[in-house]
């Protein structure tokens, strides 16, 4: 169906007609002394003004439909379309992404070979953005600092965008644990208490941030805010060296006690991902998480339509204008 957003501006259709009951015809100037007297300059002033300002009907036809057009593309006419259920879960959920020097770390396996840990956590992590249908879905970037790189949003195609063209070492090469657990407080602040998570994925030790993890973590559980941690990275890996090979953790900054503090502070979970495996299980036992039902959301797709009256009228215009133009040319 056609709907008009500004139905009001119909009181505008009489105006021409108004205006030319109230004001005066304007008279063309003569000035005789500067005229050649030409046989048609006497046969118009013996037929008189009223002549001269006789048009055809079709003229009028047109302008009239000119200035209906252009005052229903005022009105700003939409298209309806059917309504359209939005499944909503309520859930508030932030995604909170280290970006530190150490995510470079290549001990994952991703489609047959070695890629680093970054590169795992957004595939995974992307397609359970891809599967949170309802969900408001934030993001967050964490290094040296915190950024907000996504606020909450229904549209889980632009936070896996944003979650794809995030770098190593784009917010520093340090790990600011705690300042990314207070930028989400924030961020999540006001919102409904049983629906708030954020999800914090990280492979080291607070190093940075002028928060510390636990301070958070007590702020975070003081706002009903939940949280769960992931730490990401493999125990063991086989490197080569000046004397051979060699057994090494890359694992052994990760401050796994803090982030089990962090999760049992909240009423979270802590998981432990050591490879794309054990991170694909994790986001989907992540995914079990019961969501708190929300009222359903309905809404009918908008489709504007003023460009096509608008364009009609411009149309019109242009050939009334062409027509006096010619008109005017003996």
């Amino acid at each position: 169906m056609i709907h008009f957003e500004w139905p009001w501006l119909a009181v505008l259709l009489p105006l021409p007609w108004l205006a030319r009951l109230v004001l005066q015809p304007a008279l063309r100037p003569r000035d005789a002394a500067l005229r050649v007297p030409f046989l048609r300059d006497f046969i118009e002033a013996q037929a008189g003004p009223e002549s001269t300002q006789r048009r055809p009907g079709w003229l009028l036809l047109l302008a009239a439909l000119a200035w209906i057009l252009l005052v229903g593309a005022s009105m700003r006419p939409e298209w309806l379309g059917d309504l359209v259920d939005i499944p909503v879960s309520g859930r508030d959920l932030m995604l909170a992404v280290d970006l530190s020097g150490s995510m470079q770390e290549e001990d994952f396996v991703l489609g047959g070979r070695q890629v680093d840990r970054l590169t795992a956590t957004k595939r995974v992590a992307g397609e359970f953005i891809e599967r949170r249908v309802g969900d408001r879905i934030g993001l967050i970037l964490f290094g040296e600092q915190a950024y907000l790189q996504a606020p909450l949003t229904f549209d889980r195609d632009t936070v896996r965008t944003f979650l794809d063209e995030s770098a190593i070492g784009l917010a520093g090469k340090a790990t600011a644990i705690g300042d990314a657990i207070g930028l989400a407080v924030k961020r999540l602040r006001g919102r409904d208490q049983e629906n708030r998570v954020l999800i914090l994925l990280t492979d080291g030790a607070n190093t940075a941030g002028v928060v510390e993890p636990l301070e958070a973590a007590e702020l975070a559980a003081g706002d009903g805010l939940r949280i769960h941690t992931i730490g990401v990275g493999a125990d063991e890996m086989v490197v080569r060296d000046f004397f051979g090979f060699r057994n090494v953790n890359p694992s052994a900054e990760l401050d796994e006690e803090a982030l089990k503090a962090i999760a049992a502070k909240t009423g979270g979970r802590y998981f432990r991902a050591r490879d794309t495996n054990e991170l694909e299980e994790i986001y989907r036992l992540l995914d079990e998480l019961e969501p708190v039902a929300g009222d359903p959301r309905r809404f009918r797709p908008r489709s504007a339509l003023f460009h096509v009256p608008l364009a009609l009228a411009l149309l019109l215009s242009a050939l009334l204008l062409s027509f006096k133009i010619s008109a005017r040319i003996p």
